[in-house]
């Protein structure tokens, strides 16, 4: 199995990381100096659960220049899914599997819009890391994991062969009976952290405590549960609930990386959480004034972000 990791950022550089350090086929597509330091040096990986360095079958940027690919994983931002699907179609067989990994609740779409959906299968992954510095990874929270199934909630041969590059490489992974419904769930948190979390300026665990923006927190995951249920994603009714306790046991000073990105003036994924809430909420004459101001006040340091 040769497996290729598209954005070798603190999600495809631990999860890449832990395959090409289980001894598999791994090509790490990356840039600049963080590329550099790689090839260089290995990648280094710095873990709650154990730091490694790996040297992987290649590192480059060149996509010519990659073998055809059994398995890929998107681990770009949102915004770049459609460019990174568009990037890697050369290296595409009749049966490459592709997953996309960053947060959002339509990447999969987006990428079998561009390369076929016979090729794509739904993920989510679990993770608190970042580059710490260029060939340095930093993974600092959550037990990392990767949930993983098929869209029409199939059970395939697929699955299982994926399954085991994930059990070989030694990091919790899953096959979900209903994919659609743990993107969304994953979403649901990530969305209501992040935006509120640049406007606040505030951490996951100061928000939480704070009995004003944990209501705007529970504003902002029951308008994400309302824009789910008018799609028809099979969304427990109790997951508003399950998502505000999750919220509750994170690490105390945690932040998003959305947020960070906002704070920092670099381009986020606010289109692709709360922008993504409020387009669909017009579309579909659903509701949704928290995510709404939240989106439209962020919208300033978004796009000067993007100048």
């Amino acid at each position: 199995m040769h497996t290729v990791i598209i954005g070798i950022g603190g999600v495809g550089g631990y999860f890449g990381g832990k395959i090409a350090n289980s001894g598999q086929k791994v090509t790490l597509i990356a840039r600049g100096k963080h590329l550099e330091a790689i090839q260089k040096n290995g990648l280094q990986v710095k873990s709650i659960e154990g730091d490694f360095i790996t040297h992987p079958h290649l590192a480059t940027h060149t996509i010519a220049s990659v073998d055809k690919a059994d398995l890929v994983l998107i681990c770009t931002k949102s915004w770049q899914v459609t460019e990174a699907a568009t990037m890697i179609k050369p290296i595409l067989k009749e049966d490459t599997v592709v997953i996309p990994l960053q947060n959002g609740a339509d990447n999969a779409e987006k990428v079998g819009a561009v390369l076929g959906a016979k090729h794509v299968l739904g993920g989510l992954c679990r993770i608190y890391s970042k580059i710490e510095a260029p060939g340095v990874i930093s993974h600092f929270g959550h037990p990392p994991e990767v949930v993983f199934g098929e869209l029409d909630a199939r059970k395939t041969d697929r699955l299982q062969t994926i399954k085991k590059v994930f059990d070989t490489a030694g990091f919790n992974n899953t096959i979900s009976q209903d994919i659609k419904a743990a993107i969304w769930g994953k979403f649901m948190f990530i969305a209501t952290v992040s935006g509120l979390g640049a406007l606040t300026r505030a951490t996951i665990g100061e928000m939480y405590e704070t009995i004003e923006t944990r209501h705007i927190l529970h504003q902002t995951a029951r308008e994400i549960y309302d824009i789910g249920v008018a799609k028809r994603i099979s969304l427990p009714k109790d997951i508003i609930d399950k998502v505000l306790a999750f919220i509750s046991k994170q690490p105390y000073e945690a932040t998003a990386s959305t947020q960070r990105d906002i704070i920092e003036g670099r381009p986020s994924e606010l289109e692709n959480f709360n922008g993504y809430i409020v387009k669909e909420g017009k579309r579909l004459k659903v509701s949704t004034p928290t995510n709404t101001f939240i989106y439209s006040c962020l919208l300033p340091m978004e796009l000067k972000a993007r100048k």
